[in-house]
């Protein structure tokens, strides 16, 4: 039998969990770090902020924004990247800290160095 106990403290942008009650709910697939014009990014930053800004654009269709966000479901490339992944994440989210999940994982492209897929609810 396992006995509840104490968490580890949230922090750093990451949160043991989120509660969502009475709310529309929009699942996001994973983004990819391709511009509408078709375009990628070598770089890991500016593919970073590209899938950030394709999530912005995918939510506002719902009439949802970042800060709907309550789950973040981050895949990379490589363990390389975990730090800048971490800052940018913050740097877009600000102070909002949806749960969170980072897998290191084989992207289906290899030029790929991220995929993104999120939940929002409001």
């Amino acid at each position: 039998m396992i006995t509840p106990g104490p968490l580890v403290p949230d922090g750093g942008g990451y949160r043991h969990s989120v509660e969502v009650t009475d709310a529309r709910t929009v699942y996001i697939s994973g983004q990819i770090p391709v511009s509408p014009a078709g375009e990628l990014a070598p770089d890991f930053a500016t593919q970073c902020r590209q899938v950030w800004a394709n999530i912005a654009t995918a939510l506002s269709h719902h009439d949802m924004a970042l800060t709907d966000l309550v789950k973040v479901t981050t895949y990379l490339s490589d363990r390389a990247y975990r730090a800048e992944n971490s800052a940018i994440r913050r740097e877009v989210l600000g102070d909002h800290a949806p749960a969170l999940t980072v897998v290191i994982a084989g992207i289906y492209d290899e030029a790929w160095l991220l995929e993104i897929e999120v939940v929002a609810a409001r």
